[in-house]
């Protein structure tokens, strides 16, 4: 079973218009905090990003913002973290967010989140990490993300050994769980 001390959390930038997803984050930032799981996001104070953060720091975790410096300027950066760290662009960011994560989550977001887990499936896919990558399908968010993967499979663009290296789950506690438990496969196979 994996030890999970840090996860990174992929999540909207805006807090859109679902009371359950709103509830889920606060959740997700309690259940960290209590589990003694440090948070590594996006750095926001608002959205979903924001509270997730807020959440595990009332709860007395520790959370480490990593934002570019073109972010920073735009005045949304949470500026009460545990650390805070400036890169110098989105590259930068990214790899620092993989580099100090044991595991990811990927809430409910729009674009930019969406962009974000499949670089990171595609980096596990290609050998480049081995943590787990957890999607919490909260109130059924992700359920036609989940049609269009498995469609992949069928029209023979995904294989079901890279389908299986995205952990799918509406509960915290269960997703949490799975991902502890996960194994990657010794030998991926690489999409068409």
């Amino acid at each position: 079973m994996r030890k999970l001390t840090s996860i990174c959390v992929f999540c909207g930038s805006s807090e859109g218009n679902d009371i359950k997803i709103i509830e889920a984050a606060t959740q997700l930032g309690k259940f960290l905090a209590t589990n003694n799981i440090e948070l590594v996001y996006g750095a926001s104070k608002i959205g979903i990003m924001g509270l997730v953060a807020k959440s595990t720091l009332a709860h007395e975790g520790k959370v480490i913002g990593i934002i570019p410096e073109f972010l920073k300027l735009k005045e949304v950066v949470h500026m009460g973290l545990t650390e805070l760290i400036t890169t110098q662009n989105m590259h930068e960011r990214k790899l620092l967010m993989q580099n100090r994560s044991d595991a990811f989550i990927t809430m409910p977001g729009g674009i930019g989140t969406m962009e974000e887990l499949f670089e990171l499936l595609t980096w596990l896919q290609l050998g480049l990490h081995s943590k787990p990558i957890g999607l919490l399908n909260v109130n059924h968010y992700y359920d036609d993300l989940i049609v269009m993967l498995e469609k992949m499979v069928e029209k023979g663009f995904l294989s079901m050994d890279n389908l299986g290296l995205l952990i799918v789950d509406d509960q915290i506690d269960h997703l949490l769980e799975k991902m502890k438990n996960f194994k990657n496969p010794s030998k991926t196979k690489m999409a068409n």
